[in-house]
């Protein structure tokens, strides 16, 4: 299977948003104030609340908008890097796989809801509430800079 990783990386980071959603909305009511769990009491809480916005709650009310459908683009993009690309790097297609299942997490609840579920609360540093989708974004972020800087400099003509 050509870039393996990637698929994997995708599919384990689908499957973990999707259950954790999943268990999020099964195990709290949507309520205002927002249903809490202290994992550590005003550090780290689970905590249920839908946002219908872009990361870090910009862009409220467009989540059943245009949202959705740059989460599509983003989404096809991606796969099709995948499947028409040779052979990515072994960083590169751990990335852009967890960039692709963030991307698809995301977008499966904007076309499903219209909104995005999020429950992750870093009360420490009084961070806005986020998901494991966001999560497998901001690691694919991460993995395509460590893929950069590992990356041989290829020498200049002079």
């Amino acid at each position: 299977m050509r870039n393996r990783l990637f698929w994997i990386a995708a599919s384990a980071g689908v499957a973990l948003d999707r259950a954790t959603k999943l268990w999020i909305l099964t195990a709290f009511p949507l309520q205002d104030p927002p249903a809490t769990l202290p994992v550590i009491r005003d550090i780290f809480h689970f905590t249920y609340v839908v946002n219908t916005g872009a990361a870090f709650s910009s862009f409220q009310g467009q989540g059943g908008g245009w949202l959705r459908w740059l989460s599509l683009i983003v989404s096809v993009g991606l796969a099709a890097l995948a499947i028409w690309n040779p052979r990515l790097p072994r960083w590169e297609q751990l990335g852009y796989g967890l960039i692709l299942s963030g991307a698809l997490g995301n977008g499966i609840d904007r076309f499903a809801f219209g909104h995005v579920i999020d429950f992750l609360d870093a009360r420490l540093i009084n961070f806005p509430i986020f998901n494991i989708a966001d999560v497998m974004i901001n690691l694919g972020l991460i993995c395509l800079f460590v893929g950069l800087w590992r990356s041989p400099s290829t020498p200049t003509a002079r």
